[in-house]
């Protein structure tokens, strides 16, 4: 994770006296399992480069958490790209700059706009492109964005998900930091902190100036926020009053920023706001579930925080759910949700977190009524997949299958580049001709029926952003009949 400063031009020089770093030494510290440097690649009148770095320990990064006893915690980006912990790494080694605070005898040259080079990543962001150029265009930034071509053995993706993000416009030394220290963040959508009323402060310290005459504004907010009460409490502040604020949830298993509402402006008729995406299909899916005769025993599988389970237990007739999850954080954090459920009224099965995987074979998933793989088999090589579902339907045999996976033609709709996922762990996303034709060979090996149904808001030419594929096992004397 790197950020490179370059200013040209007249007073150039003076830079290194805004930053409060000597050229001629390298800043070199290491705190709390971190290593931040500042070297001068470049210190002359007319022009100064400046390369800043930071290189975390990755085992620190979740330890002591309760992320820590998971191995898959220490399976992520954070140690590489630039995010909302590179910023705090890097923030006491720049709190002269942020603060506008030199010597005396530079405090003339804090307002000064140079010809400035901002160059940074890698950006691991759920923002297309075209986004990412509205956050910075505004600001009177050229934005130029680098994606590596993939050199695979075999075919998976022709670029990189990650970007390597360069400015070039005439900016304050101050203006740029404090801009990049707000924006960062925004573009990688993580927060690694709890988030608090300091956060609005930081908003207002760091968007003094050009936060609110900014067009992206109210996304910048919601994303720096998250949570509907601080998002109010910041209006109030600054005296706006805006229709009923939605929170992300930070917690949605395996949805995307756009489903969440977070992805640029999406196109639509209804007056309310709409309601998010990952609810919608839970809505489905329960639906769906409530009007089947044989629902006794239930399996969902790859069921995270236990969200969806949560939802089933109230389902009238429903008497076992198999909430089950490989994730250590995912199952800790489901528990907690379904032991919050003892007592409720109208409960009619408490779920029971299980550990387990599409991996392998299990042979208490076998001759369930219901297995449900909500938002789960995109996540798969699509090279493992076949196998995994010929397992499902002729090995475990559920009496009704019910698999959500997004669809592919509706990212057009949220804007999205045309080789983006929507989620960064996406293995595959599938138009709805494909999924068909998937669905099609499934059933040939197997004895089950399918029908796919749409979730989501329609869009005409592009179907709805869901897809819900309901299998149904043939009875056998359908055959002898």
């Amino acid at each position: 994770m790197h950020l490179i400063l370059k200013a040209t031009g007249e007073g150039a020089g003076i830079v290194s006296h805004l930053l409060s770093k000597n050229p001629n030494n390298v800043y070199d510290r290491t705190d709390k399992g971190v290593r931040v440097r500042m070297v001068y690649t470049t210190a002359a009148e007319r022009e100064t480069e400046v390369l800043m770095h930071a290189e975390p320990d990755p085992v620190d990064l979740v330890r002591g958490t309760p992320d820590g006893y998971d191995i898959t915690q220490y399976i992520n980006d954070r140690e590489f790209v630039t995010s909302s912990l590179f910023c705090s790494y890097i923030r006491s080694a720049l709190g002269t700059a942020l603060n506008g605070k030199p010597k005396e005898a530079y405090v003339e040259w804090v307002g000064h706009p140079f010809d400035m080079e901002l160059t940074f990543g890698p950006v691991a962001s759920d923002l297309p492109d075209r986004a990412i150029e509205e956050l910075f265009s505004p600001l009177g930034y050229a934005v130029t964005l680098d994606r590596d071509e993939l050199d695979y053995t075999f075919d998976l993706k022709k670029k990189s998900t990650v970007r390597r993000i360069i400015l070039r416009g005439q900016v304050t030394v101050q203006n740029a930091l404090r801009q990049l220290f707000l924006l960062i963040p925004v573009l990688d959508n993580y927060k690694h902190y709890f988030i608090s009323e300091d956060e609005i402060d930081k908003i207002k310290r760091y968007g003094e100036g050009w936060l609110d005459s900014h067009p992206l504004k109210e996304m910048i907010i919601k994303r720096t926020l998250r949570f509907a009460e601080l998002i109010r409490q910041y209006e109030r502040q600054e005296g706006v009053l805006s229709a009923p604020v939605e929170a992300v949830d930070a917690g949605d298993d395996n949805v995307s920023a756009y489903e969440k509402g977070d992805g640029p402006d999406v196109p639509s008729q209804q007056e309310q706001p709409p309601v998010r995406l990952n609810e919608l299909r839970y809505r489905a899916i329960t639906d769906v579930v409530a009007g089947l005769p044989h629902k006794r025993r239930i399996v969902d599988m790859g069921a995270g925080e236990g969200k969806l389970s949560a939802k089933l237990a109230y389902i009238p007739g429903v008497e076992s759910i198999l909430a089950v999850e490989p994730s250590g954080q995912s199952r800790l954090r489901a528990m907690e949700r379904f032991a919050k459920l003892e007592g409720r009224s109208g409960l009619a099965a408490m779920p029971e977190s299980v550990i387990g995987s599409l991996f392998y074979f299990d042979e208490q998933m076998q001759h369930q009524d219901v297995m449900i793989l909500c938002e789960v088999i995109e996540h798969i090589e699509d090279y493992r997949l076949n196998g995994i579902m010929d397992m499902i339907m002729n090995e475990y045999q559920p009496e009704v299958l019910l698999v959500t996976t997004p669809n592919k033609e509706y990212n057009q709709v949220y804007a999205m580049e045309q080789e983006s996922l929507r989620h960064h762990d996406h293995r595959f996303e599938w138009t709805r001709a494909e999924l068909a034709a998937q669905c099609e060979m499934w059933t040939k090996q197997a004895e089950y029926t399918f029908e796919i149904r749409g979730i989501g808001e329609y869009a005409e030419g592009f179907g709805q952003p869901t897809q819900l594929v309901i299998f149904r096992k043939e009875r056998r004397d359908q055959h002898e009949g």
